[in-house]
């Protein structure tokens, strides 16, 4: 029973309710503190992990590495972001249930493998991204939940992504 409680079972089942936010919690010397931010709109690095499947997921489900889900250091669990390659201008919804990154300059974002594949950046281990909190239709919110992408999200252009790519740019010289 103890290592059932350890490893295995007793996982909460995948659901939007309730939203936890949670307290403040330090790793490897840095402090996060999660919040409620309705206008979260960041540029920075993704990277993706899946090894860890079957293990727990800071919200208490199961992760399940070929689900379109993510990490991130302080958004509300479960949260829904809209996570942009500033390589393709591709864009995806992507169900955040754990936390993470928590190291590597400008990473905003750690992607399950099936996120990473629907984005087409698996076989680069990181990419530039966009990610944007979202409140998506819950057709699509029911297909996350299910572990299956969301509708196809338009593209951006050209134009946006390299205004996209010149701040992000920017933003990592300082």
């Amino acid at each position: 029973m103890a290592l059932a409680a350890c490893g295995g079972g007793n996982f909460r089942p995948v659901s939007d309710h309730p939203v936890r936010i949670g307290r403040p919690y330090t790793v490897r010397g840095v402090t996060y503190v999660p919040a409620a931010d309705p206008h979260y709109d960041m540029l920075g690095y993704a990277s993706w992990y899946g090894s860890e499947s079957g293990n727990r997921t800071a919200n208490g489900e199961r992760f399940r590495a070929k689900w379109i889900t993510g990490a991130h250091v302080t958004l509300p669990l479960p949260s829904y972001v809209e996570v942009t390659s500033l390589d393709t201008g591709r864009a995806i919804l992507v169900r955040v249930n754990d936390r993470g990154p928590f190291a590597g300059r400008g990473r905003i974002i750690d992607l399950s493998r099936g996120a990473a594949e629907e984005l087409g950046i698996r076989t680069l281990g990181h990419a530039a991204v966009r990610v944007r909190l979202v409140d998506p239709p819950e057709k699509d919110r029911a297909r996350l939940r299910k572990g299956k992408p969301a509708r196809e999200r338009p593209r951006l252009s050209e134009t946006a992504l390299a205004n996209l790519r010149a701040q992000l740019a920017g933003a990592m010289e300082r």
